[in-house]
């Protein structure tokens, strides 16, 4: 039997669009109340998203039956759940990292499926893959914990949003074991933020970011809130940063030379130019992804910080898309030769800084346009054409 709130999610939807307005002013702290669904996707772009998909709208339409055709909106599956996922670098070795990912990224996908169709199925699934995890996982372990954590911890909280909020048939036992596992096993691993290369320490802070919401904690949020401050400006570089970029707030970084090696040696640097763009374009998708999801989900908690790092982002999403989209990588930029590609990551971004604040982006547009519908990287992102094309809720 379908469940579905009325009333109490009309007020939630309500107070979502009163607070969540760009342009709205600066919010210096913690909402008082917070808002839900609101991580990474709001009640009103969710609505959003299920009037396009069931009036054939594109690329909506094509979007919802790509993520409904994957292996993670799967009626069968079977959670894989362990009490200590070990995760060395580059998953090596696996010991569960795979399993957890893709189940939370699992548990994501049923639950915009359920939205979408009001199908029950969907929810009891999402339900029950976040339930066999909470009942088992105690921690995670090996050089990649931090970053393992901050991936699955991304998106079990964007799952038990929509699932806690839209939908009547999760236990609250079970509610209150899942924020249990959030609090207990993934918080400590995330919150203090990582001097690793910068990737790290974004998906760490958007994983802080979702859970404090989920728990409606203030103090969390607010430290996630610092740490992303202190974070995007040693990222992405901008010119008026002076002659070297900005180093991370307790990176350590003294010296000239010390930054030019954290930047992969790159020693030329140009508006939008990440600290990652010389190893990969992909480790920068990571980076790029995490800042867009961090500052939706404070736009929508009434913390608009879109506004604080539009130009960064705009420019570095921009400057890694002119080079996707085929223009030649000058000699001296990373050698004349980039690494990979950025992957589904600047819908988010995209659809803030053009749609909703009026930015002009090319090259991003142009590169977003053709790879839709995005799909997913396995890891944190997910399904982004379907919920932020054009989504100005």
């Amino acid at each position: 039997m379908t469940r579905w709130f009325t009333a109490p999610l009309l007020l939630a939807g309500l107070l979502a669009t009163l607070v969540a307005t760009p342009g709205g002013g600066r919010a210096e702290a913690a909402p008082a109340a917070f808002v839900h669904p609101g991580v990474l996707v709001s009640r009103g772009q969710l609505d959003f998203t299920r009037e396009k998909v069931t009036a054939g709208a594109q690329p909506w339409k094509n979007a919802f039956d790509q993520m409904k055709a994957s292996r993670y909106a799967s009626l069968t599956r079977v959670p894989k759940p362990r009490a200590v996922v070990e995760c060395g670098s580059y998953s090596n070795p696996d010991y569960g990292c795979t399993d957890e990912r893709e189940d939370a990224l699992a548990a994501y996908t049923l639950s915009l499926a359920w939205y979408v169709t009001r199908d029950s199925r969907y929810a009891e699934k999402a339900i029950e893959i976040m339930d066999a995890w909470s009942g088992v996982i105690t921690d995670h372990t090996n050089s990649n914990a931090p970053l393992q954590t901050g991936w699955a911890g991304s998106s079990w909280p964007r799952a038990a949003e929509i699932i806690r909020y839209t939908y009547t048939g999760w236990p609250q036992a079970r509610v209150d074991r899942f924020k249990a596992m959030l609090r207990t096993v993934y918080l400590p691993e995330v919150a203090n933020g990582s001097q690793s290369n910068g990737n790290w320490e974004l998906s760490m802070t958007e994983a802080a970011l979702g859970i404090a919401v989920f728990l409606e904690d203030r103090a969390a949020y607010d430290k996630a809130v610092a740490t992303f401050r202190g974070r995007v400006p040693a990222y992405i570089y901008l010119a008026s940063d002076g002659a070297l970029p900005k180093a991370a707030p307790g990176s350590g970084l003294d010296t000239r030379d010390e930054l030019v090696r954290y930047w992969q040696g790159q020693t030329t640097f140009v508006d939008g130019l990440t600290q990652e763009t010389c190893r990969d374009l992909t480790h920068t998708g990571y980076g790029l992804s995490a800042i867009s999801h961090i500052a939706e989900t404070g736009r929508i908690q009434g913390q608009d910080l879109y506004p604080e790092v539009a130009d960064r982002l705009r420019h570095a999403l921009g400057l890694q898309a002119k080079y996707e989209l085929g223009e030649p990588v000058p000699s001296w930029l990373c050698g004349g030769t980039l690494k990979d590609h950025l992957g589904p990551v600047t819908e988010v971004g995209f659809n803030a800084l053009n749609g909703r604040m009026g930015y002009a982006m090319t090259n991003t547009q142009k590169y977003t346009e053709a790879a839709r519908p995005a799909g997913t990287n396995n890891l944190f992102v997910a399904w982004e054409t379907l919920t932020h094309a054009g989504n100005s809720r």
